[in-house]
C-alpha cells in the first residue's frame, strides 16, 4: 500500500486543489461525468488506455473527497452510476478554463511535449 510521505499543506488553495484532482484520469472523469457518461462501462469507454482498477481508485478518491457521488441500484447485476456533487459542479467551469486554455496552446504544447519524450527516449537509448 502506498505511504504518503509528504503531507499536504491545508492552509493553501493550490495544495488542497492538487490533493484532490491528482491523478491521470480524475479530471477526464469529472468532464465526462458532467457530460452524461455515468455508468462505469461508459467511462472505460471514453478512457479506454487507464485500466479499470485505476479508474475505479480514482472515482473512489473523487467520491471521498465529495465531489461526486455514486448510486448503486439494487437490480441483478447490479447497476451503479456516478453524478457530481455540488460541488464538482463548481469545478467544471474550471476544466472547461484549461480545456480552452489547451486548445490555444496546442500547438506549442505538443511541440514540447513531443520535444522532451523524444530526449528521455534518446537518454533511454543511450545507457542502453
Amino acid at each position: 500500500m502506498y505511504e504518503r510521505k509528504i503531507i499536504p499543506n491545508p492552509n493553501c488553495g493550490l495544495d488542497l486543489i492538487g490533493e484532490v484532482l491528482y491523478g491521470k484520469w480524475k479530471i477526464r472523469l469529472l468532464w465526462f461525468i458532467d457530460q452524461g457518461h455515468q455508468r462505469p462501462s461508459e467511462l472505460q469507454r471514453k478512457i479506454p488506455d487507464a485500466t479499470r482498477r485505476v479508474l475505479n481508485i480514482q472515482l473512489k478518491e473523487l467520491e471521498d473527497h465529495e465531489l461526486i457521488t455514486k448510486k448503486i441500484y439494487p437490480v441483478v447485476p447490479p447497476k451503479v452510476e456516478y453524478s457530481l456533487t455540488d460541488l464538482g459542479k463548481s469545478v467544471i467551469p474550471v476544466i472547461l478554463q484549461l480545456g480552452i486554455w489547451g486548445d490555444q496552446n496546442e500547438t506549442h504544447l505538443r511541440t514540447v511535449i513531443l520535444k522532451r519524450l523524444n530526449a528521455e527516449s534518446e537518454s533511454l537509448r543511450l545507457e542502453e
